[in-house]
């Protein structure tokens, strides 16, 4: 397995699993950040929610869900009935033990039937996916005529190399080429946003992922695969900090 492919699995896949492990014997109150750290504020939440419009009842597609938090989240305020696809095993276990959420266990290739999907969003994932034309169209072929689908997708401010190391295993379209990316795919943009709008979390969701974080590095801090998770996201943070990427908000159609 390469490099990459041993971070991605840190990241993705076994602190996932530890996350769960960890929240099981926290407040309740505790998992909904603790699932969406690092896949958006509740204030970007909220913008991509009031674009999409989701109905109570309907059916929504959150597609690299990881531990499923932002799921969680919109079926809290929305009444929407989540439905998670990931690619990661320990990520879809999480999701159900600390959601109770229906997870399938899916990369580019969603097991879903063409045209079967209403609404719903994937957050952060189009950088971590090999084929990004593959897996837009992937997305395109399940949307319904009129459906609309968020992204949060992590954009280059230039193309070429960065000053700092990215994470491993990613790939930051500029935001020339994800327009591209989505004409190609026949995705219209709608609307658009950037996430360092919505960069604060409230001081009970910081609280709690505090305290989540420092479970997990009591529990694993000597663990390789919790050292190369936090290195992979401490690379991210330096990237945002710098302003080299930055989250885009999209809201899409299929054309």
């Amino acid at each position: 397995m390469s490099g990459s492919a041993d971070s991605m699995d840190a990241e993705f896949d076994t602190v996932a699993a530890w996350t769960a492990d960890v929240v099981a014997g926290l407040d309740p109150a505790y998992r909904i950040p603790a699932g969406c750290r690092g896949s958006g504020s509740p204030g970007a939440l909220h913008w991509l929610l009031d674009h999409i419009r989701p109905e109570k009842g309907a059916i929504f597609l959150d597609c690299g869900a990881g531990v499923g938090g932002p799921a969680a989240f919109a079926a809290g305020e929305t009444g929407v009935r989540p439905l998670l696809t990931d690619p990661e095993s320990g990520a879809c276990r999480a999701a159900r033990s600390m959601f109770d959420l229906p997870a399938l266990q899916a990369g580019s290739q969603l097991p879903i039937a063409t045209g079967a999907i209403d609404v719903g969003w994937s957050l952060g994932v189009l950088c971590t996916v090999d084929d990004q034309p593959a897996y837009l169209a992937e997305v395109r072929r399940v949307l319904r005529p009129g459906a609309r689908f968020g992204l949060i997708v992590y954009c280059a401010a230039q193309p070429g190399d960065f000053g700092i190391e990215p994470p491993e295993g990613n790939t930051f379209p500029t935001v020339e080429a994800l327009d591209e990316l989505l004409e190609r795919a026949s995705l219209r943009v709608l609307t658009s946003g950037w996430t360092d709008h919505f960069a604060e979390f409230p001081a009970d969701w910081e609280d709690a992922m505090a305290t989540v974080q420092a479970e997990l590095e009591r529990r694993h801090g000597d663990d390789p695969r919790w050292r190369t998770a936090e290195e992979q996201s401490r690379r991210m943070g330096s990237l945002l900090a710098a302003g080299e990427v930055r989250g885009r908000m999209l809201v899409l159609q299929p054309a």
